[in-house]
């Protein structure tokens, strides 16, 4: 295990205060937890941002599975890119529309584009990337 340092913040009270809540709201145990998570929050996002790092994340998709041919692209740019989809789950979600969420690994700008790619599918109602980190740089 890493070594802790101690260090101080500053900041006005009030804002102290709006932290504090949302450290009792979400769970955290005390401020340097909740501290933690945010700068690793930020490390994640900049691993994205570099684009040539190795990371992890899921591109989830609704959409209408009666659109013409959507279900033939989804097969294929998903083959396209078996490299860095590890996995995938289909869900039907009622009679026209379904889910599905694709685990990814790879190189930040390849998922970036995948995810462009398949969110940007016509038929496709609701697509997001959520970022993620493999946890390598991260302690």
């Amino acid at each position: 295990m890493s070594e802790m340092v101690r260090f101080g913040i500053s900041m006005q009270k009030e804002l102290l205060e709006m932290f504090d809540t949302q450290i009792v709201a979400r769970g955290y145990a005390n401020r340097s937890e909740a501290v933690r998570d945010l700068i690793r929050n930020r490390l994640v996002e900049q691993e994205w941002q570099d684009g040539s790092g190795e990371v992890a994340g899921t591109i989830t998709l609704v959409y209408d599975h009666h659109t013409r041919g959507l279900n033939s692209l989804l097969t294929d740019l998903q083959h396209d890119y078996y490299d860095i989809i590890i996995t995938s789950t289909h869900v039907h979600l009622d009679h026209d529309n379904c889910l599905e969420v694709l685990i990814i690994k790879g190189k930040a700008d390849l998922v970036q584009a995948a995810a462009a790619k398949l969110t940007g599918l016509k038929g496709v109602k609701f697509g997001k990337l959520s970022l993620a980190s493999t946890g390598k740089k991260l302690r």
